[in-house]
């Protein structure tokens, strides 16, 4: 496991040459949150940089209900009884092993891992605008119907989960990038996405944390760059 700490957030990664699998563990005043559970070997990694930084796991975010970010979800909070769990309702349902579609949502099929042995239940589902800490909870659909990203109001780092990647290139979700199009194929509504990527853009982040690629400083003409960039391929899908 690789460990890179930027201030109040620290960076867990798996694989990170070949398949990157982030979470990541925010500093606050009580004690950490951790945003994504990554995968099921990831747990010994999380709780042992927990005790270096001695300090409590109270809250697990989760971005969204695809495997590479719950894995470890069951082990750790039955490690981490007292922490409590987040998610939006919309993909608590997925997190339930639900692929169901909504009314008034785009009928593309959701893609990706959905788990279906998940039984933890979360404790708090989010909407946009919540406030979990020093996090603002940001409404990002696309790579699933209910993906979150969370915006650190301290620092202006933003956690974006796969509304974007950053391995091999940065890219919206839903933009194959050679070599890495795995968050591209388990994307569930490219116009969504591309919708959510320009909503983070207008945040105007100091840096860009996500769940597959290395942190970006100064992230905002990566971003532009991978926008029109998922704007010039819908474009040219449409015709």
């Amino acid at each position: 496991m690789r460990l890179i700490q930027e201030g109040h957030l620290l960076q867990l990664t798996w694989l990170p040459r070949f398949f990157p699998v982030n979470c990541y563990l925010v500093e606050e005043k009580d004690g950490l949150t951790l945003i994504d559970a990554a995968m099921s070997f990831s747990v010994r990694g999380i709780l042992d940089t927990a005790a270096k930084l001695n300090k409590p796991i109270n809250r697990i975010i989760l971005t969204h209900a695809h495997g590479d970010h719950v894995g470890a979800l069951d082990e750790l909070k039955q490690r981490l009884p007292s922490a409590r769990v987040y998610i939006s309702e919309r993909d608590a349902a997925l997190l339930r092993g639900d692929r169901s579609l909504r009314e008034g949502e785009p009928q593309t099929p959701i893609k990706g891992s959905v788990p279906t042995q998940i039984t933890t239940v979360p404790d708090i589902l989010l909407k946009e605008g919540d406030a979990v800490g020093s996090l603002t909870a940001v409404a990002t659909p696309g790579h699933t119907p209910g993906s979150m990203s969370f915006l650190d109001e301290r620092t202006g780092a933003l956690i974006a989960g796969d509304a974007l990647q950053t391995f091999r290139r940065t890219a919206v979700a839903g933009t194959v990038v050679p070599f890495f199009p795995f968050p591209a194929m388990a994307t569930w509504n490219k116009a969504s996405a591309l919708e959510s990527a320009v909503k983070l853009l207008k945040l105007s982040p100091e840096m860009l944390a996500v769940g597959h690629g290395n942190l970006l400083h100064a992230p905002i003409e990566h971003m532009k760059y991978a926008i029109q960039q998922a704007e010039r391929l819908q474009l040219k899908a449409g015709k």
